[in-house]
């Protein structure tokens, strides 16, 4: 796995207006962070955004497609993030604005996440 990918870094640098934006190698693809929030995915140089019930007709109305893998056994499983439009990538308002939805999912993902239990044990309190 290259440490550097070309696309990656050129998406990273389009969307800083955004906030501090990474990318990390990740699974044989990339995962892109705003903020270290995963808001995106890139796979075989194809950006994907997260999407949830509030995004994703947006990205079925472009025409987009949704993220598809193979299993191990063969089985194709999808993820929640669909493919960016062609025409957004060319044009860095666009780029933004629909990086902009896929960020929002991705908050709001975050939102309804149950907090991390604590690994230290707690101390019993006297009463």
């Amino acid at each position: 796995m290259p440490k550097e990918n070309e696309f990656v870094s050129w998406l990273c640098e389009q969307l800083s207006p955004m906030g501090t934006v990474k990318g990390r190698a990740m699974f044989g693809g990339w995962g892109i962070y705003c903020d270290g929030l995963c808001f995106a995915i890139v796979d075989d140089e194809v950006f994907y955004l997260k999407t949830d019930q509030e995004t994703v007709a947006r990205f079925e109305a472009a025409g987009s497609s949704p993220f598809v893998y193979t299993m191990k056994d063969g089985k194709q499983m999808s993820m929640s993030y669909w493919r960016i439009p062609d025409e957004a990538l060319e044009d860095r308002v666009d780029l933004i604005e629909w990086s902009r939805t896929g960020l929002g999912a991705a908050l709001r993902a975050q939102a309804v996440k149950k907090p991390k239990a604590s690994k230290t044990p707690r101390k019993p309190t006297k009463a």
